[in-house]
């Protein structure tokens, strides 16, 4: 199951990536996955419980646990199979090859795939802000002059995850009162007192706000931004239900305590009728469909909610029909959209006359939203009616289950009204087959569903049968007659009713009664805590970097500097070795020292802003001398390499710069309390490193790492470290790297003449000759231009590329590895961008830099993937043999490609920071215009 997943994420990359070019293909070829996960879960069907486990970081606790049963299978036909249906659609949708949507449409699926898998309370979180990320990008596919999908996208993510983190904090809660993380433990065991009420209260919220239950609903019909098919697939089969799924989980350990089923039955109930009754003022159809969903959740809600065997029933049933029928609803307002361009009811006549076989095909969708027979949706609402026919206070659910009903039966014969009825039979062009069949396919399988409700029993029956309540109940077409056929009859009359008086007129028919906006209450919010925001930034931020590291060092100095004083005096400090410290083993040691020393006083006494970056430096070249007299080749040689690209780096921002410092201004009471702080400072980290040192009271660890590197069969102790021993760690870091080389582009390629440097950053070249050394005539980003600087750069890069490579192989037994490797790389690429600027850069470079960093982490996470392919663990390496020829007996380890990941990334980051910064530094200035 976990292989199930992680194929999710190879197929979201490599379809889109091979057949990008072509639409129809890359749809269809990416509908195999999750078309195989219906199959394969519809296999499974009474065949038992199937458990697995993915290892993360066992000695850390991090497993990915998952389980298979009769709810995750009803839910995975219904990702999978309306997923498959949806991508499908998709490629006669999008009239251009849209290879970003189709992926992430992809991996939502997988994440949708792991959440409902998940048999670990942190396992599912981590899938729930997955779809939440998913969504987000989704919403918001960037289309031109569209605001509102931005908009729409933050919306939704804001929501979903600021009470996705409260739930979080309701999971934690629930695993440390439980003892257990595990579900399936949690529910066959859980968990009782005061934290199991307070976990469960957190718990709900999340849900609540997933599910767009009222008042947190505003975001999913906001979302209705978004393209169709992201809408039919994630707002109406399965984000939306991921909510509901987590309420159904959870019910049979957790129905009982206190506030659960007060707090799911009014909720739900709310957004049954809130949902409905707004639905029934809609024009625009998706918008219509948007709140009739959150009203079907708020029904969904309180049957999953309810904690008993037939409203269990009935909850899972429409679980599986509300897909059936609102998934084509939603593509039918597509298609009606994409032939008559537009999806406003008032603006809409004929449609059905235009296109008959996708008018019968969204009838029979309604017919099974509404409760007709013999659909799936009308034994799902007689199960649900039947679940409170009970008197005692099942009777006011019951009462707003069938007000619920006649709304639900309002506005599905509002939505056909608007979309098909008007106009005449004279123009009957072809139905679009790429798009209608996708509807015919989900409405027929609602009447399937309902035809053979013996196999949406068995499906269902073990998951109903651990929650307490009758067992003779069985969901079928035909129960006889009884209350919940009259209520269901009533609930149509009355619906019919609703329709007449408010739901015949377009525009909706105005009254005198609102409903509370929550629009608008989202806003407030959103506006208050900026305004907060503000008010405390103006306050706080007074835009001094020197008054900013003031603060920071006084804050320092005063709590940790103090306790460490305060612990010195009372003598608890540790006590000196024997023989005393040492000033220094070697005497370079002491000139090295001096050396450093030097270069910070003479920046902190120069004038100059290129005086001060190069001494700077120099205090950082000293350092690396002090490494390589420590015996540590390895990180002198990252540091100089990594001093010499940041005062590259800084001397191109220094261009844009005055060439002095401003003078300085401060009075001497200022400069007096800046050097007290600077002096404070300084010795506590010199205290703090000297007693850090001095206290140690266990044996070193290098040693034990020398013994490990020895059994990997490698003499690079800091490389085994970084790419076997503590490869978590780094693999950690270059995300960040990752993360921050996204955030210098967002930053640098943002405001006036973004969208000119971003094309520069990529790589758009200019000039109109050849130069005689470079292959562009561009700017130098330094002034003048130097044929000896061309002739080095074109000479000198490819024996620096090289060099990189061996450092790279070296890496295994001598000074070297990726990281350092990739630094070496981005210094060639350096090289050669001095001379040219970014269009001889832009030449030079094989591939865009954003390619090397996602190219790079992928194959990191991959290596570390190919563990799990083992049996083993992530990151788990082992050696690969193969007889080649010329070549012999080759062995190569896998951790090698995940260096060659680091490698990779590294140098894509050089290179980002490097395009971004010449795209904005290389700008000519423009001078200041005087007075008119």
């Amino acid at each position: 199951m976990g292989m199930l997943v992680v194929g999710y994420a190879v197929v979201a990359v490599v379809v889109p990536w091979v057949l990008g070019r072509y639409r129809r293909g890359m749809a269809c070829a990416a509908a195999l996955l999750p078309a195989a996960t219906a199959v394969w879960a519809a296999s499974r069907v009474g065949r038992g419980e199937l458990s697995a486990r993915l290892a993360w970081a066992s000695d850390l606790g991090l497993v990915f646990d998952f389980r298979l049963d009769a709810l995750s299978s009803v839910m995975l036909l219904l990702v999978g199979g309306v997923g498959a249906v949806v991508l499908c659609y998709a490629g006669w949708y999008f009239e251009r090859p849209e290879p970003l949507m189709i992926g992430t449409l992809v991996a939502f699926a997988g994440a949708m795939t792991g959440l409902v898998l998940a048999d670990n309370l942190l396992t599912l979180y981590v899938f729930w802000e997955l779809t939440t990320l998913s969504s987000f990008i989704l919403i918001g596919h960037p289309r031109p002059d569209r605001a509102a999908d931005r908009r729409a996208a933050t919306q939704a993510l804001l929501t979903t995850t600021a009470f996705g983190l409260v739930m979080l904090a309701g999971f934690v809660v629930l695993g440390q009162a439980g003892g257990t993380y595990r579900i399936s433990a949690l529910v066959a065991d859980p968990p009782g007192g005061a934290s199991a009420r307070a976990g469960v209260v957190l718990v709900l919220l999340g849900a609540f706000a997933k599910s767009a239950q009222v008042p947190l609903h505003a975001w999913l019909p906001a979302a209705m931004v978004a393209p169709t098919p992201v809408s039919a697939y994630l707002h109406a089969a399965a984000m939306v239900k991921a909510g509901v799924y987590l309420v159904a989980r959870l019910a049979p350990a957790f129905a009982e305590v206190d506030p659960w089923r007060p707090m799911v039955l009014s909720v739900g109930l709310l957004s049954m009728l809130v949902g409905g009754a707004v639905a029934l003022r809609q024009d625009d159809l998706k918008r219509l469909l948007a709140y009739g969903t959150v009203s079907q959740l708020g029904l969904l809600m309180v049957l999953l909610g309810n904690g008993t065997r037939v409203a269990a029933l009935a909850g899972v049933a429409l679980l599986l029909a509300h897909g059936l029928f609102k998934a084509p609803l939603f593509l039918a307002a597509g298609v009606i959209e994409h032939r008559m361009g537009t999806r406003r009811a008032d603006r809409l006549s004929g449609v059905g006359r235009r296109l008959p076989v996708l008018a019968i095909a969204a009838t029979a969708a309604v017919a099974s939203m509404i409760g007709l027979p013999p659909f799936l949706g009308f034994v799902a609402k007689e199960a649900a009616l039947e679940a409170f026919a009970h008197g005692g206070l099942d009777i006011a659910v019951l009462a707003g289950v069938v007000a619920g009903s006649a709304l639900t039966v309002a506005y599905g014969v509002r939505f056909l009204h608007g979309a098909f009825a008007g106009g005449t039979g004279e123009e009957r062009p072809a139905d679009p087959w790429g798009l209608v069949v996708p509807v015919v396919v989900l409405a027929a399988a609602g009447l399937a569903g309902g035809l053979v409700p013996g196999a949406v029993q068995r499906a269902i029956g073990p998951y109903a049968g651990t929650l307490p309540g009758a067992a003779g109940y069985e969901l079928a077409a035909w129960h006889g007659l009884g209350l919940p056929l009259g209520l269901s009859a009533a609930a149509l009359a009355a619906g019919a009713g609703l329709y007449a008086a408010f739901g015949r007129s377009f525009p909706g028919r105005s009254t005198r009664w609102r409903l509370p906006d929550a629009q608008r209450a989202y806003d407030a919010v959103i506006e208050g805590t900026l305004a907060g925001a503000h008010a405390v930034t103006r306050r706080l931020q007074i835009g001094s970097l020197p008054v900013y590291l003031g603060v920071i060092a006084l804050m320092v100095t005063a709590v940790p500097g103090t306790a460490l004083v305060a612990g010195l005096i009372r003598g608890t400090g540790p006590d000196p070795p024997a023989g005393g410290p040492r000033a220094w083993d070697d005497p370079a040691q002491l000139v090295l020292a001096a050396v450093v020393v030097a270069c910070a006083l003479a920046a902190l006494r120069t004038g100059g802003r290129l005086s001060a970056a190069v001494l700077l430096s120099g205090a950082g070249y000293g350092v690396a001398g002090l490494f390589v007299v420590q015996g540590g080749p390895d990180l002198a040689l990252t540091l100089v390499v990594v001093e010499t690209l940041s005062l590259i780096m800084l001397v191109l921002v220094l261009r844009r710069l005055p060439e002095r410092f401003p003078p300085r201004r401060r009075t001497v009471s200022a400069r007096a309390a800046a050097a007290v702080i600077s002096v404070c400072l300084g010795g506590f980290v010199a205290t703090f490193l000297v007693v850090a040192v001095l206290s140690r009271s266990a044996d070193p660890v290098g040693p034990g790492y020398t013994r490990l590197a020895a059994h990997e069969r490698t003499k690079n102790v800091v490389n085994a470290i970084l790419v076997d021993l503590r490869a978590l760690d780094t693999l950690g870091e270059i995300v960040v790297l990752a993360a921050a080389a996204m955030g210098v582009v967002s930053l640098v390629l943002t405001g006036p003449g973004a969208r000119r440097r971003s094309r520069e950053a990529r790589g758009g070249t200019g000039g109109r000759a050849q130069s005689r050394w470079l292959a562009t005539p561009g700017r130098p980003p330094l002034g003048g231009s130097s044929v000896v600087l061309e002739a080095a750069a074109r000479m000198l890069t490819p024996t620096i590329l090289v060099f990189s490579a061996y450092l790279f192989f070296a890496g295994h037994g001598r000074p070297g590895g990726g990281f350092v490797g990739g630094l070496v790389a981005g210094m060639a690429f350096v090289l050669r961008y001095l001379p040219g600027g970014r269009r001889e850069l832009a030449t030079a470079l094989p591939v865009r830099p954003g390619v090397l960093l996602g190219g790079g982490l992928g194959l990191a996470v991959a290596a570390g993937a190919s563990g799990w392919a083992s049996g083993g663990e992530f990151l788990d390496f082992t050696t690969l043999t193969a007889t080649v020829p010329l070549a012999g007996h080759v062995k190569v380890p896998t951790n090698l490609f995940f260096d060659a990941g680091v490698y990779l990334l590294v140098l894509g980051l050089v290179l980002t920071i490097l395009t971004t910064l010449g795209a904005s530094l290389e700008e000519p200035d423009v001078p200041d215009e005087g007075p008119p």
